[in-house]
């Protein structure tokens, strides 16, 4: 019996991608069993966006609590066996889920599946899976596909690093994941919204800023982020 798979969407303010993105999962070759949008307190066109798709999406609202709180929301309505937690801002190749989930089925032995992504025109590369790599720095997207039985829930009380806490938290408990050797996703230019096309080039965060005394505040936030990770889980 083939596994079914959620796909869970929190939104907020995410209006301009929103539908994009579920068209692109709607049209995919294995298409999801249940798609589930949590509408996290949007103030924007949110809701006109998703009234073409009621009795094919299942629509969640909450008041604004961010996104690991939509995210589990969405965990708590969801009844697949697979799990995929999907951005608004996203525009899913095709295939993404048919390849995420026949690697599964070719590694049993590994709790998820994920691949690399594109984000407007920068090509982020992944790699296969090494635990000592992931616990100095993640380079796992939020976007792949988990056995439920091994997903652990977000931390709640995480602003940032959700789905590198995620993957240390797993790795922990002993569930590893599996590289998807192809770019399934592009994240969408969603204008007047921050994300990682604002970031400073990689680079930047190499610099030995403490030893210089200042450090552009993008990179003292990403640091401070960090170091929240790194304390919870004695890194």
């Amino acid at each position: 019996m083939t596994p079914a798979i959620s796909v869970i969407i929190p939104t907020y303010q995410h209006g301009r991608t929103l539908a994009v993105c579920l068209d692109s999962l709607l049209r995919q070759t294995r298409v999801p069993d249940e798609i589930i949008v949590v509408d996290d307190g949007s103030t924007d066109d949110t809701t006109q966006r998703l009234a073409p798709y009621q009795g094919r999406v299942t629509i969640v609202r909450q008041d604004n609590q961010g996104a690991p709180s939509a995210r589990m929301a969405g965990f708590e309505r969801s009844t697949g066996s697979l799990l995929l937690f999907c951005d608004a801002d996203v525009l899913a190749e095709p295939t993404m889920l048919e390849e995420l989930q026949k690697t599964l089925e070719v590694h049993p032995e590994a709790s998820y599946a994920y691949s690399s992504f594109i984000w407007v025109h920068r090509r982020f590369v992944s790699r296969d899976f090494d635990p000592v790599a992931l616990q100095q720095n993640n380079y796992i997207n939020t976007m792949s596909l988990i056995r439920r039985e091994h997903f652990p829930g977000f931390d709640l009380a995480l602003k940032r690093f959700q789905d590198w806490d995620l993957w240390l938290t797993m790795l922990e408990a002993g569930h590893t994941g599996v590289f998807v050797d192809a770019f399934l996703f592009t994240v969408l230019q969603d204008q007047g919204r921050r994300g990682i096309s604002t970031w400073l080039p990689s680079f930047m965060y190499r610099i030995p800023w403490k030893q210089i005394g200042w450090a552009p505040r993008s990179v003292m936030v990403y640091e401070e982020a960090a170091e929240i990770i790194r304390r919870k889980h004695q890194l």
